[in-house]
């Protein structure tokens, strides 16, 4: 595959895309070979498994809320999340997250991920946002965290999905 190392940091080819998909509860149901690679796990330890078995600690808590509400929902959403790998390295992804729904019963029955390399600018950006969040969220929690994300975008003048989008 196309992955490199600088530090405790992985990177990957931008042509490239890490996918998975989980069950409602979020267990990984499927890994490509890209995901199972550059997490450091073997596929019989990801299968089964929480997503959030990836979870870095550098991620602020209020990201992943935002997540599940979106595509619990039926919604899709994209964002910009930092992963541990099984030797604690990390890597950065642009993911793309939508429902699976059931195209006969039309109910909703998982989750289907494709993460890409994000754009350095991208990580510019949201690092030191979520660094702001996860402070915010150490003091004052999850609410605290998001309300650093929503005057965030206020001051922007965008909705999250268009700052989501603008860094692709």
């Amino acid at each position: 595959m196309s992955i490199t190392q600088k530090g405790d940091e992985l990177r990957f080819n931008e042509n490239i895309f890490i996918v998975s998909k989980t069950d409602l509860k979020g267990r990984i149901t499927y890994a490509n070979d890209l995901f199972i690679e550059i997490s450091g796990f073997k596929e019989h330890e990801l299968l089964g498994a929480p997503h959030n078995i990836l979870r870095h600690p550098d991620m602020p808590k209020a990201i992943f809320k935002l997540l599940w509400e979106r595509v619990q929902a039926g919604n899709e959403i994209f964002a910009y999340v930092k992963n541990r790998t099984k030797n604690n390295c990390y890597y950065w992804v642009h993911a793309y997250i939508t429902p699976i729904i059931d195209t006969k019963t039309n109910q909703l029955i998982g989750y289907h991920s494709v993460r890409r390399s994000p754009s350095t600018k991208g990580i510019e950006v949201i690092e030191p946002l979520y660094q702001k969040m996860l402070n915010a969220e150490k003091q004052g929690g999850i609410s605290a965290s998001n309300a650093i994300l929503k005057n965030t975008l206020s001051q922007l003048k965008v909705s999250y999905d268009a700052f989501i989008l603008s860094y692709e």
